[in-house]
């Protein structure tokens, strides 16, 4: 199964504005200062500790960290799931307090409704935020385009591989019109070929919308291939050690991965990355 090319007819053709929201200076995320603490049979466990981010409106920021560094906990922070012990989190100037349409997010498992199908999981959001049955359609109709699945639309999620149900996801993350995309290891289930065009459809995608993109990953090729910036999180207590600049021209395609532009981020990463997995070593050592 090909992934099919950006539908920018679907863009055209539908009645709301497709104009990015971060085109408005929307999407701007301020992290400060960040500790979160939580209660374990073993006492307090610090996942995150004195973390601070600034991302701009439009750019997109990957999470890059060992194992058990915070990741997800501090972008769970940023969607409003979890409450910081210490330390604020904001979204264009307000405090984020809970969930919200604003933010949409893109779990490693696809999370759809196994009882709906493709296009009233899409219509899910919009139906909830008091958006009409006959809108709610459309826009389902719409991103199904956009990612290439208008045939699947009355198809189940349990018929679909892995792929076609994480572009699902995503269609149904940016169906709420978000200006903020959270994305937490979306393609790590998935085989080699068919994460790497993910990669390349998700940039197609934010090259249209420029939505805020926060993206946790585990995987180094995957981060600098994406990315605006590499934000390198510390083994636990999870703390930001570098905050890497990607200035590699778009769009991007799987070419750039052997060039020595690429390779130089790489071997920064990876030394940081080793450097982290060591120190995390050592500590599982010691407490055991």
């Amino acid at each position: 199964m090909t992934i099919s090319r950006l539908n920018r007819a679907a863009v055209i053709d539908h009645p709301r504005s497709f104009r990015p929201r971060s085109a408005s200076g929307k999407g701007r995320i301020s992290a400060r200062d960040i500790d979160l603490v939580f209660a374990t049979a073993n006492g307090p466990h610090r996942a995150v500790e004195a973390a601070s981010l600034e991302i701009q409106p439009g750019e997109f920021v990957s999470l890059l960290g060992p194992s058990g560094c915070g990741k997800s906990t501090l972008m769970n922070c940023v969607a409003g799931f979890v409450k910081p012990t210490r330390g604020e989190v904001l979204l264009d100037g307000q405090a984020v307090v809970k969930p919200g349409p604003d933010r949409g997010m893109v779990f490693q498992q696809h999370s759809l409704f196994p009882w709906k199908t493709v296009k009233q999981n899409v219509a899910f959001g919009p139906l909830m935020a008091g958006v009409g049955a006959r809108e709610a359609d459309s826009v389902a109709r719409t991103f199904l385009s956009l990612v290439g699945l208008s045939r699947y639309a009355s198809a189940y999620p349990t018929t679909l591989s892995g792929g076609m149900q994480q572009r699902v996801g995503i269609a149904r993350a940016l169906a709420n019109y978000p200006s903020v995309l959270l994305m937490d290891e979306p393609f790590g289930a998935l085989d080699a070929q068919t994460r790497s065009m993910m990669q390349e459809n998700l940039l197609e995608i934010w090259s249209e919308f420029k939505n805020t993109v926060l993206f946790v990953t585990h995987d180094i090729d995957e981060a600098v291939f994406l990315s605006d910036r590499i934000v390198v999180m510390s083994a636990s207590p999870g703390r930001i050690i570098a905050d890497i600049p990607v200035r590699l021209a778009r769009p991007r395609t799987q070419e750039l991965l052997t060039t020595p532009e690429f390779m130089a981020i790489k071997r920064e990463c990876l030394a940081l990355i080793r450097e982290q997995t060591l120190h995390a070593f050592e500590q599982q050592n010691q407490a055991g």
